[in-house]
């Protein structure tokens, strides 16, 4: 069986909905600014992704508002984004229910709505705590509520890999469409900016705290500090495509052709980092070449021993400067578990419209005579793309999506 993508609900920094994101990408719009949902002037950093204009009630029914966190509310959301995309429909009949599954990834779970309910614990008691609590935290949440909301009953399931875990969920979609299973939700969400989920990052010693939006994260570049975090991802609709097909689905954006998770060792082992491993990993599975690839969208840690690592790993694959590298994630920030899903989006878009989105704020290239790092929206033809994505603790995931005849 063909897995194959047939919808996107993006909910991103610089856009919400898929177009509205695409276009802003393409334009190199930066939306990394001062954080503004709590006051953090206190704190080493200041700088974030976040997503404005977001109305949960404008799209969500009014009795889920006070059982979901943030998070949630941008997947139920991008679900119904994704559904409608899909030409797949609005409501929860007229399918089979276990022929649907979900599977999220998640990496830092409710933590705002988790950090409101324990300020009422110490602040008033117990019985002050929503009942809502045992859940909306939960790394499970947000595959809870899609299933419930859309009746899916299929194979569901989280993956906790921090970043990679946006690309293991496609690679479990993958795996469950290939055993039978129709149709699966899948992709990340995330909302890591109240000051509980920013403080909890702040330790990985990854963060930069630089104070310009433009300078503050610089992945590839001689002056990378850290990055800068975000909220936001993608939620895409995996089906097998022969039944996409027979359904009438509205379009096909590619295929998930190749997909390898590896583990990097402890440093005490004195062995090197797993990502080159993943990468041909994943080009084996996909029966491809290096030199058919088209485009590389980069993990882009912006930590400099993490872009050497990355660089390396791309040019013993591809050779030097050997494919085209790009890191729009630079204008949205890392988002945990819904950056990875967010540059799939991107991939198949390049995809269908023959573009390669820009890297911005990248001037002095560390590494330019082993990437060919896109620093400007690039035209021509591309039919296939790697996605590479690393999560904190040693996690390496790289998928391949292709287009199809």
């Amino acid at each position: 069986m063909t897995a194959v993508i047939t919808g996107i609900g993006v909910c991103a920094p610089n856009g919400l909905g898929t177009e509205e994101f695409w276009k802003r990408t393409l334009d190199g719009t930066n939306a990394i600014g001062p954080i503004a949902r709590f006051d953090a002037s206190s704190y080493p950093v200041r700088l974030a992704g976040e997503i404005s204009g977001f109305d949960p009630a404008a799209h969500l029914p009014g009795r889920l508002l006070p059982q979901t966190d943030r998070m949630t509310q941008f997947a139920l959301t991008a679900t119904d984004w994704a559904m409608e995309d899909a030409g797949a429909g609005a409501g929860t009949e007229g399918f089979d229910p276990f022929d649907r599954g979900v599977v999220t990834a998640s990496s830092a779970g409710g933590f705002e709505f988790g950090q409101r309910e324990l300020e009422a614990l110490w602040s008033r008691g117990p019985e002050h705590v929503s009942v809502y609590q045992s859940f909306a935290w939960f790394y499970a949440v947000n595959t809870g509520q899609i299933s419930i909301r859309r009746n899916m009953r299929g194979p569901t399931g989280v993956i906790v890999t921090e970043q990679a875990g946006g690309l293991d969920v496609l690679g479990q979609a993958r795996r469950h469409v290939r055993r039978g299973t129709g149709m699966v939700v899948s992709g990340g969400m995330e909302s890591p900016l109240s000051p509980w989920a920013v403080a909890a990052q702040i330790p990985s010693g990854r963060l930069s705290r630089r104070t310009d939006p433009d300078r503050a994260y610089q992945p590839f570049d001689e002056r990378a500090s850290g990055h800068v975090i975000g909220e936001g991802g993608a939620i895409l609709i995996v089906e097998d495509a022969d039944k996409a097909r027979e359904r009438g689905a509205a379009q096909v954006y590619g295929e998930i052709a190749g997909y390898c998770a590896t583990f990097d060792p402890p440093q005490a082992t004195g062995r090197g980092p797993r990502l080159e491993a993943a990468v041909s990993g994943a080009l084996a599975d996909a029966g491809i070449r290096a030199d058919e690839v088209d485009v590389v969208f980069a993990d882009a840690a912006g930590v400099p021993d993490l872009d050497r690592a990355e660089a390396t790993a791309l040019a013993a694959v591809f050779g030097p400067r050997g494919v085209p590298v790009t890191a729009p994630k630079t204008m949205t920030g890392r988002l945990s578990s819904g950056g990875a899903p967010l540059d799939v989006a991107a991939a198949l878009l390049s995809i269908r419209d023959g573009i390669i989105p820009p890297t911005v704020n990248v001037t002095r290239e560390a590494f330019r005579h082993e990437l060919d790092l896109v620093r400007e929206p690039r035209q021509g033809a591309v039919s296939t793309a790697l996605i590479v994505a690393r999560g904190y603790g040693g996690f390496n995931a790289a998928l391949v999506v292709r287009s199809v005849a």
